[in-house]
């Protein structure tokens, strides 16, 4: 795969650096993050098995109905992904923010989910 963006490139980078540290289980998933342009998407992974356990989105039917800037859906998306979580019966994860600098829609998304009761 031939990567000619130059910020992907480094965001690769730095996503391979903290996947070779950070890993999901049972007990403890993985908190991963996904930016695009207009959406946030967060989910927590169980590596060890190789699945999603639940994933949580600003797309989702629940998120989209209010106009709010996307700092205000990332922290939507964080409160939303810890009341599931919660719910899963899940409270500890580890914190992927997947070579994005935790800054911005990705430090909302994080502050929201441990203000919501998740704890990494």
């Amino acid at each position: 795969m031939s990567i000619k963006n130059t910020k992907l490139k480094r965001r690769l980078g730095i996503k391979k650096r903290i996947r070779k540290i950070v890993s999901g289980s049972t007990e403890r998933p993985r908190l991963s993050v996904f930016r695009s342009n207009k959406e946030i998407y967060a989910q927590l992974i169980d590596d060890k098995a190789g699945h999603t356990l639940l994933a949580v989105s600003s797309r989702d039917k629940g998120a989209e109905e209010s106009k709010v800037n996307k700092t205000e859906q990332a922290k939507n998306v964080g409160k939303q992904l810890a009341e599931k979580a919660l719910a899963a019966g899940i409270e500890n994860c580890v914190f992927d923010r997947n070579g994005y600098l935790y800054h911005g829609r990705v430090k909302a998304l994080a502050e929201a989910a441990r203000e919501g009761g998740l704890k990494f």
